[in-house]
């Protein structure tokens, strides 16, 4: 006997990538993200430049995505991980360059404090590349007090 589908929920993702052609990698990785399973792409930000925030390498090229998906957070929190090695990142070092980075920020209104995961993203408030792309395509989550918060970090829109 199958089980019931679950509701969708909207979740937001943060992609980023420093490696290669990090433009062309975080376009198609955010189509990936309406490929993964019960999942589909409602929206995507435009594409933002930012310069490595605690981390090293070339600018990070960054968006945001919102997603619907039946999956439960951790089931998506480990098919973001498996895009993320379908599209070669390597983990040799905390915070090293990268070929895409991929962020669960929010599942509906899930709050999760787990080894695994945490929910809301637990540094999301504090980063312009998060912030701006998140902006755009969902203003009524990100208020003028916190884009002001991040107005000293170095971003621009591509």
């Amino acid at each position: 006997m199958a089980l019931p589908e679950r509701d969708a929920v909207a979740a937001f993702v943060a992609l980023g990538a420093n490696l290669g052609d990090a433009a062309a990698t975080v376009r198609a990785a955010m189509q990936a993200l309406g490929q993964l399973p019960h999942t589909s792409l409602v929206r995507g930000s435009g594409l933002y430049r930012s310069a490595p925030l605690l981390a090293s390498g070339p600018d990070f090229i960054n968006a945001v995505a919102c997603i619907h998906t039946a999956l439960s957070a951790p089931e998506l929190l480990l098919q973001l991980q498996q895009l993320e090695q379908d599209f070669g990142r390597r983990r040799p070092y905390a915070n090293a360059p990268r070929t895409l980075d991929l962020d669960l920020l929010l599942y509906g209104q899930g709050v999760i404090h787990s080894a695994r995961l945490e929910l809301p993203h637990p540094r999301m408030w504090q980063r312009a590349f998060v912030l701006l792309p998140l902006a755009e395509i969902a203003p009524e989550l990100v208020g003028e007090p916190l884009l002001a918060s991040v107005s000293g970090q170095t971003i621009s829109r591509l």
